[in-house]
Formats: C-alpha cells, structure tokens, sequence
C-alpha cells in the first residue's frame, strides 16, 4: 500500500498547483489509454485536424495541432505507413505536402474518441456531469485569456 502524505496547505490552496497535478494525472491516462490503442497523442491531434477541416500541408497542421514541425513530419509518416493517411504533393506549391484523412484514419479517430471518453470519465470520475461541464468551461476561459485556442 502506498502512503500519500500531505500536502502544505500553501500548495493545496493554489489553483496553479493544482491544476498542474491534476494534468500529472491527465498525461498518465491518456498515454496508457493510447499505448493501449498502440497511437500517440500526436497521431490523436493531427487526425481530429484533418478530420475537422480538411486536406493540410503539414505546415497548417503543426499549427493547428500546436506541434513543432519536425513531430509533424514523423507522425504523419507513421500514420502514412499505418494507412491511416495520404500524402501528396500540393498542386499549387511541388516542395510542400498535403495531407488526407483516409477512411481508415477517420475509423481509427473514431476508435482514439472511445479512448478518450474512457479517460475523460477515468479523469473525471469524482464529478457531476454538471462539474464536468463548468470545469471544462472555466479551464477554456482561461485558456483563451492566456493566449491560447478559443473555447468557442
């Protein structure tokens, strides 16, 4: 049996504390859910872009995937080898990609989705689904106040 000790209260009152070890947690569930799916977190982000807004460069993708460019290239080249995408040279510019969902990567999406269900209520476990909701729209207030993708 592992003993948990205490937290100072200093640290346990403090909402940047908290919410950094509760992202601890976040990062454990989501990569033992996708080992177990045997994909990434990249391969989740950069299928869920394609998915939503159609045929990128890979360019287009990092930045709407929040990814540097060289974890770009080498998760869509495992997705590429797996079937799950296209690659193809740009019509309107030879030296730059275009990347396609395929059928496979929108089935296997929608299998990483289920994961990522799972997680959310392995995660979430202790709240309503009424909490579940205000969390998530507190935590994407403050994202977009900090600069980051709006919640809406």
């Amino acid at each position: 049996m592992v003993t948990v000790e205490p937290t100072p209260s200093r640290l346990a009152t403090k909402a940047s504390w908290l919410i950094s070890q509760t992202a601890v947690h976040s990062r454990r569930f989501v990569a033992e859910g996708f080992t177990a799916a045997d994909a990434r977190g990249y391969h989740y982000r950069l299928l869920a872009a394609l998915e939503e807004f159609g045929p990128a460069s890979q360019a287009e993708l990092g930045r709407r995937s929040r990814m540097d460019r060289s974890d770009v290239v080498a998760a869509v080249t495992e997705l590429e080898g797996q079937g799950f995408v296209e690659r193809s040279a740009d019509p309107t510019d030879r030296r730059r990609n275009t990347v396609t969902i395929t059928r496979a990567g929108t089935q296997q999406l929608r299998r990483l989705d289920r994961v990522l269900d799972t997680v959310q209520d392995e995660l979430l476990a202790p709240l309503s689904a009424t909490e579940r909701q205000t969390l998530v729209a507190l935590l994407g207030k403050l994202i977009e106040h900090h600069g980051g993708v709006p919640t809406s």
